[in-house]
């Protein structure tokens, strides 16, 4: 009876098809954009956490300055040293390595091609901490730093402006006055929330002090990146390593903290959770034009019941049953409102596909949200079909027959 009930239901389709494609405009629309919404927030997530991950594992950032705002924020307050650095690696549990930047911005130059690029001075630990790859050659050494040699490594975007086609392995480029020698080139990793993390050149900090800029006070180290153990505790560590700085900084009681701590861990988590939200907010907001959906098929079941009232008064006079005619219309909506499923379901494939790639976020596809959208598009059907389907069943077939 269902499997007749449907063939009936697809042969009224067939019959008025714009009026159908009209009917089931919204139940699409509103399946398309509920999938696009939530793939592409999923997608969006899922970016924010490649790119906090591409700075490091379990990464700690101190930095001098009551924030991570204006360069302002920070000014006046004194750097950090490389007493300061080794005093929280062997002072604090849960540092797993640790390693003092600093930088600075200067003119490089390789036979005619000269650009400005960012020059970090550090200690081999920095490629490790923040999860840098090479695409060629090879990181400096703890000889190299301990030496102060003239080598470097580069990033990716530096190789392509300075080099083009070139290998620059074993090249000598001018940084500043000094001359170094490129001895490895890092895998790009892309833009993050910091700029471009591929224009950069890295050099031993003992070279960057001795040679690029010279050393003129011991409060040097603008930054030092910590890298958490696996079963540290980031709470307290963070705790301990701010009791450590205050002292170290001779900061009172009373004084406010004039350094920052960075928690990529805890920024990943927000930042998703963030997202995330914002994701069900505007899915939520898509779903309303399912329900506006729903809706336009109750209006033309309606109209549809008072346009065959004569062929419900028929069949009820030569004995079908009210239930059976309940159900042919009932099972008329919901067809209507899960084709219109199937149609948003490929449509939002398609537009995810597209959207994904032109804003660069991962195309993610979840089953389950195909699946759930699917199912609330025929739970629309039933929802808003079983009005019109029960006035269909309770017509009077006398009433019903006399109608015009």
């Amino acid at each position: 009876m269902v499997l007749n009930a449907f063939f009936i239901a697809l042969r009224e389709i067939r019959r008025n098809l714009t009026r159908a494609f009209l009917t089931v405009l919204g139940v699409i629309i509103g399946v398309a954009a509920v999938i696009t919404m939530v793939t592409l927030g999923q997608g969006t997530t899922q970016a924010v956490k490649n790119q906090i991950s591409s700075l490091g594992t379990n990464l700690l950032v101190l930095r001098p300055g009551a924030g991570f705002g204006p360069r302002s924020s920070a000014a006046g307050v004194p750097l950090f040293t490389e007493q300061d650095s080794r005093a929280i690696s062997e002072q604090i549990y849960g540092v797993a390595s640790i390693a003092p930047v600093s930088s600075s911005s200067l003119s490089t130059i390789y036979r005619q091609n000269a650009r400005s690029t960012t020059v970090t001075g550090t200690t081999p630990n920095y490629f490790s901490i923040n999860n840098w790859k090479l695409a060629d050659g090879r990181f400096f050494t703890e000889g190299d730093l301990r030496g102060g040699q003239a080598v470097c490594v580069i990033g990716d975007t530096v190789r392509q402006e300075l080099f083009g086609n070139e290998n620059p392995i074993g090249q000598k480029i001018r940084i500043g006055k000094a001359s170094s020698e490129v001895i490895g080139i890092l895998s790009a990793k892309g833009q993050s929330g910091m700029g471009n993390q591929d224009d950069t050149i890295i050099v031993p900090l003992s070279t960057l002090q001795r040679r690029l800029v010279g050393k003129t006070s011991a409060h040097d180290i603008a930054s030092i990146t910590i890298s958490a153990a696996e079963d540290a505790n980031s709470d307290q560590l963070i705790a301990d390593i701010t009791s450590l700085m205050r002292q170290r900084r001779n900061l009172q009681s009373n004084q406010d903290n004039n350094f920052s701590l960075f928690d990529t861990r805890q920024i990943a988590d927000t930042l998703s959770a963030s997202t995330q939200m914002m994701t069900t907010l505007l899915a939520a907001v898509a779903g309303v034009s399912l329900l506006v959906g729903g809706i336009g098929i109750m209006n033309i079941m309606l109209v549809s019941v008072t346009e065959r009232t004569r062929e419900i008064g028929i069949r009820l006079a030569i004995g079908a049953r009210a239930r059976e005619v309940l159900l042919q219309f009932l099972v008329e909506a919901i067809t209507l409102s899960t084709i219109g499923g199937i149609v948003g379901i490929l449509l939002a494939l398609g537009l995810c596909f597209s959207l994904a790639q032109l804003i660069q976020v991962p195309f993610q596809f979840n089953p389950q949200i195909n699946l759930t959208a699917f199912l609330f598009s025929a739970a629309v059907g039933i929802l808003f079909g079983f009005t019109p389907a029960q006035r269909a069943a309770r017509l009077d077939p006398i009433d019903a027959l006399r109608h015009e």
